[in-house]
């Protein structure tokens, strides 16, 4: 054969093969599609999306993403790598030029479609949410609701940019600072609140006039991808938005994320451990950070506490999300003359939980996101034991398909158990007693984590003097749910480096700039 045929018989065999690997997907993409049930297909994306296209892997490597409730495959993601993460923020670079250019109005506008788009396709979106996270469906709309209220809100801020006017103590000197947005903005986002998480950090950088690179988790992608799509329908430009989804390179792929020069924003949630290594790898270029990382959050309820309120805010703060939240309850210390009726009432609530699959209109709880989380949840519940805690219900894992931890309440936790000290992330209650206000104080602060803190009182001045002592960025006095689109969230000390304050968060993607102007040397008189 000579080699010019064997060249064409080769480059035929080639295309022959790209031909039945590019039809077998497609097939395979269409059985996703179907299982997922969608009213609007199209929000269902198994690709990355970098510089206005929806693309895969250079390399051609997948990662398969699966249904935590029947721990079966839902479809793939790219898995790509620091050749594709360079792409994105190449792109990204680009589009800010134009992008940040535009009027605030113009932005404003391009929010406000997006906004509205998550609330026509609220029913998809839930159901992907549900499908990836397990989280029950009226979570997952609940989520939605949430995640496009910071859309509204930064539409609104997109518009409200103000620069100064400041006297000078120099007669025909005019001071003028005005704002700038700083640039591309590395997002990364977990697994818990895969649409709200996003939300918040692309809407305070799309208002500012900033472009992103999203990193969004690999267990819990396709939330991000549907997203973009409805952004990209809302009018947000090819360049302004792109996604990178990656698993065995995230290591790379993070440090190129906060080390690339044309990255000016680094804004991550996740672990604490994580938070420090991105935090250092920005510091080196004194790029702008917004770390929002782990909590250990105190629940105190005081003997002057209405205890079925006390109970109802447990409910919400602890077993929202099956206790995977940032902001859940993770101690609960219970003054000793009302311990015995709060236990036994939270109790009896927890009882009556059902966990399940969250398609299942019927089901309150669904399952942990992975095999590790189950692991973590039940060394805590066994050390707990250990060490002289009582098992009031629940304790073990759910038998069967699907990652499932039984709601569990454990009382007389002594305070140096280790689901005092380690966030769990997991459905369990922990009760310890407490007798004087100055000996929880003391509990509730021995921590390196200052996330959030709650607590039940009726003395007002009780509720001034704990509220002001607690160590946390946030705090829910009478109520077990603390977080809105108006009000700032963010941690103290390891809990998070200037972490979303909503109002301020987009001044964190703003630049200012100081100008000196001499009105009379234009000839301009004064």
């Amino acid at each position: 054969m000579s080699s010019l045929s064997f060249r064409l018989a080769t480059t035929t065999t080639s295309n022959k093969s790209r031909f039945l690997i590019s039809h077998a997907f497609a097939a395979y993409r269409m059985a996703s599609t179907a299982a997922f049930g969608l009213k609007e297909p199209s929000l269902l994306k198994m690709q990355g999306y970098i510089d206005g296209k929806w693309v895969d892997a250079i390399e051609g490597g997948k990662i398969k993403v699966i249904n935590p409730a029947t721990e079966e495959e839902l479809g793939t993601v790219p898995e790509m790598g620091l050749a594709e993460t360079k792409q994105a923020i190449d792109a990204a670079s680009r589009a800010f030029k134009t992008w940040s250019k535009t009027t605030a109005k113009h932005r404003h506008d391009i929010l406000m479609r997006f906004y509205r788009l998550m609330q026509e396709y609220q029913d998809d979106l839930a159901r992907i949410n549900t499908l990836e996270n397990g989280k029950p469906l009226f979570e997952a709309k609940s989520e939605n609701a949430y995640a496009s209220s910071f859309l509204e809100w930064f539409a609104e801020e997109a518009i409200r940019t103000y620069g100064e006017v400041i006297p000078s103590p120099f007669s025909g000197l005019r001071n003028v600072v005005i704002k700038q947005p700083v640039g591309v903005v590395s997002i990364m986002t977990p697994w818990n609140f895969p649409s709200a998480m996003i939300t918040r950090k692309l809407g305070a950088a799309l208002a500012a006039g900033c472009t992103a690179v999203i990193k969004p988790p690999s267990e819990t992608p396709f939330s991000a991808l549907a997203l973009t799509e409805l952004a990209l329908r809302a009018g947000v430009p090819p360049g302004v938005i792109n996604v990178v989804t990656t698993h065995t390179n995230i290591s790379a792929v993070g440090k190129e994320m906060c080390e690339n020069e044309a990255v000016r924003k680094v804004t991550f949630t996740g672990s604490t451990a994580v938070g420090e290594m991105l935090y250092g790898y920005a510091a080196a270029g004194m790029k702008k950070v917004s770390i929002e990382a782990g909590g250990n959050a105190p629940f105190i309820v005081f003997d002057d506490a209405d205890i079925d309120a006390a109970v109802e805010g447990a409910i919400s703060c602890k077993f929202r999300q099956s206790g995977q939240t940032c902001v859940c309850a993770n101690r609960f210390y219970v003054q000793s003359s009302v311990y015995a009726d709060f236990a036994s009432r939270l109790a009896e609530r927890v009882a009556a939980f059902k966990v399940g699959n969250g398609l299942d209109s019927d089901v309150t709880h669904g399952p942990l996101i992975h095999e590790r989380a189950i692991q973590k949840v039940q060394r805590h519940v066994d050390d707990a034991l250990k060490r002289g805690a009582q098992l009031m219900m629940g304790g073990s894992r759910i038998e069967g398909k699907g990652t499932f931890f039984q709601p569990t309440v454990l009382s007389e936790v002594p305070p140096d158990a280790l689901i005092n000290s380690e966030e769990t992330f997991g459905p369990i209650a922990s009760l310890t007693r407490f007798e004087t206000e100055e000996q929880v104080m003391k509990w509730a602060n021995n921590t390196p984590m200052g996330l959030a803190s709650y607590f039940y009182s009726r003395d007002v001045g009780r509720v001034w003097r704990v509220a002001e002592a607690l160590e946390a960025g946030m705090v829910g006095t009478n109520t077990g749910v603390i977080s809105q689109a108006v009000i700032p969230f963010g941690g103290v000390k390891e809990s998070g480096v200037a972490a979303a304050l909503l109002q301020n968060s987009r001044a964190s993607l703003l630049t200012t700039i100081a100008e000196w102007h001499l009105p009379g040397a234009l000839g301009i008189r004064t």
